[in-house]
């Protein structure tokens, strides 16, 4: 059997598609590990007894960490690589080095912007696969700019300098020997690359702790559901937002009854009201298979979540690769897109309005729910790290 270490940023959307896989390879006899900044995080996530090496490294929301609410674009951009993802790498690297030292995995499975995995792994000269939790690095996004495109190589040189093989060319966002994409063709749209190394395996769901109970009972079967959720990075940002959507689900009480996420807790919340539940976290997976509508800030695990479920969407994205993943739900007609800093309630109602009545988004929404079901998700993944396994030790593995 086979040793594989994942190497995880600090962050629920990229920890949640990994434990799906991780559970696959210790179910078939694997050995698995973690590094992260977060331990309890991962095993809150994964479970108590994930074995987990800590490591340095900025957690999101702790002091110098917490990027400006209003950041957008290119600045929004750049706060991500300086204030985070280069920091990151930086303070990661020596306990990726001492995990892999002590651990000593067979494969490293590195996360797409946890790039000290993939330039530690490079310069140890071990196999590693790229876990690519977004599909926004896959859309040619950078195509137009080549000067964010430049500055972005040279953020990656310098790391490769200080924690890889300074002589090596691997890009840590792309391996060169496995590149797993948790989504599919059919939702990237036609500039999704193709390549021997290259997979796309959908989405990776697994149970997750339930957390504090939510009320079924609450639910009227009478009229459409709708959840509303920005993530749990965007608590922050997300007041005036959530108040515009409470108005316009208000307006449409008699037809339409939702369960609104609100961990800031921006909203005053009332547990008696019939028509808007209120809560700072609900139990997601569940919750969707009951949901004829989510409105959300287009993060991909969100969308992913959401359109495995064959549930269209209004999508309002913020920053990061929310623009890109929403333009992909646009793309696909599984949704309609707002603008999050100027939306007002009746174009959120008229939105909501569109994807709850018009039919071809539930049925584009359907067709990526087919295809992502289809591409085998962490079952898929988990084949392929077991390949490269394989073929890195010069074994054979099974194909389960």
């Amino acid at each position: 059997m086979s040793r594989f270490l994942f190497v995880v940023p600090p962050l629920v959307g990229h920890i949640n598609p990994a434990v799906g896989v991780a559970a696959r390879l210790t179910a078939r006899g694997h050995r698995v590990a973690w590094v992260c900044a977060d331990p309890a995080l991962v095993r809150r996530l994964a479970g108590e007894n994930a074995e987990v090496f800590a490591c340095a490294g900025p957690v999101p929301g702790a002091e110098g960490a917490v990027r400006p609410p209003d950041l957008r674009g290119a600045e929004a951009l750049k706060f991500l690589w300086e204030g985070y993802l280069v920091p990151l790498a930086d303070a990661m690297a020596a306990g990726v080095r001492a995990a892999a030292g002590r651990f000593g995995p067979d494969v490293v499975v590195a996360d797409q912007q946890a790039f000290a995995g993939a330039l530690v792994a490079d310069r140890l000269g071990l196999p590693w696969a790229t876990s690519a939790t977004t599909s926004a690095e896959f859309t040619g996004a950078y195509d137009g700019m080549p000067k964010v495109a430049e500055w972005l190589r040279q953020r990656l040189a310098g790391l490769r300098t200080r924690i890889g093989d300074p002589a090596g060319t691997a890009d840590p966002r792309y391996s060169p020997h496995l590149l797993l994409i948790f989504s599919t063709p059919e939702f990237i749209g036609p500039q999704a690359p193709l390549g021997q190394r290259i997979h796309y395996v959908g989405p990776s769901l697994a149970d997750r702790p339930d957390g504090p109970g939510f009320p079924w009972d609450w639910l009227d079967t009478g009229r459409a559901k709708v959840l509303v959720t920005l993530g749990t990075a965007n608590a922050d940002a997300g007041g005036r937002f959530l108040a515009e959507c409470r108005t316009a689900l208000r307006e449409r009480a008699d037809r339409v009854q939702a369960v609104l996420v609100d961990p800031g807790a921006t909203q005053p919340a009332d547990l008696s009201d019939k028509d808007v539940l209120i809560l700072p976290s609900v139990p997601q997976l569940p919750l969707l298979e009951r949901m004829d509508a989510v409105v959300c800030h287009a993060g991909h695990n969100t969308v992913c979540e959401a359109l495995w479920h064959g549930v269209p969407l209004v999508v309002a994205p913020i920053r990061d690769d929310q623009p890109v993943v929403a333009a992909q739900v646009v793309d696909a007609g599984a949704g309609v897109r707002v603008r999050f800093g100027r939306v007002t309630a009746p174009r959120l109602g008229a939105a909501l309005d569109t994807v709850l009545q018009d039919r071809a988004h539930r049925a584009a929404a359907t067709r990526v729910r087919a295809a992502f079901r289809a591409a085998g998700g962490a079952r898929a993944a988990a084949d392929h790290l077991e390949r490269l396994a394989a073929r890195s030790s010069g074994g054979t593995t099974e194909n389960r």
